[in-house]
């Protein structure tokens, strides 16, 4: 396999692939917490590399990859209206209303049910409905944080406790472990943001 590395974690072999893209994941995190315009590159290289990387064929995720793919079009969107709303005053982090709250239920359970029943359908998908449910919920964070909702980081700490098991089971052991900080970067970026609003 392409950058197969002979590094193991966890008794598992890791790939120079998996490791680009978990210095890259970590990185655009740590920006976003950080609420730095420099999270939306960084973020580009990294959904670049997981999108290659759950295209294996020994790991087979195609929702996930197909999630790396959207990410790229909302990194971008993010980048432009952070930096729109830059060059006249910082875009205020915002709360959720319930309105909206409804709308994203609509649409994550909708993407959810379609994304999960072309997977399991029309694919060799590993996992098709979870990596569909998972797929979904990423979605919406993401375009939350171009949006600049606090919120987000309570989507992405669900998401990520449960990323942590399926990637240890697709025996991505650097990729699990990256959802682990991810984890923790996710709740300090909710008190961090939290704090900005009060």
């Amino acid at each position: 396999m392409l950058f197969r590395s002979s590094c193991t974690l966890l008794g598992q072999e890791i790939t120079l692939l998996e490791v680009m893209a978990f210095v890259a994941g970590i990185a655009g995190v740590w920006l976003t917490v950080k609420k730095s315009i420099y999270n939306f590159p960084v973020g580009l290289i990294n959904v670049s590399l997981y999108c290659w990387l759950f295209l294996q064929d020994h790991v087979s995720l195609y929702a996930d990859a197909l999630l790396q793919m959207i990410y790229a079009f909302l990194l971008v969107f993010g980048w432009l209206k952070w930096k729109k709303n830059h060059e006249d005053k910082d875009l205020a982090i915002k709360t959720t209303s319930l309105k909206e709250w409804k709308i994203i239920f609509i649409i994550t359970l909708t993407g959810w049910l379609f994304l999960g029943s072309l997977l399991s359908s029309m694919t060799t998908a590993s996992l098709p409905w979870l990596d569909a449910g998972l797929t979904t919920i990423s979605l919406v964070a993401q375009w939350m944080i171009a949006k600049k909702k606090i919120e987000n980081w309570l989507l992405w700490i669900i998401a990520d406790a449960v990323y942590i098991p399926v990637y240890l089971y697709k025996q991505l052991p650097l990729t699990a472990l990256l959802y682990f900080l991810f984890l923790l970067m996710a709740y300090s970026g909710w008190k961090s943001w939290r704090q900005s609003i009060q």
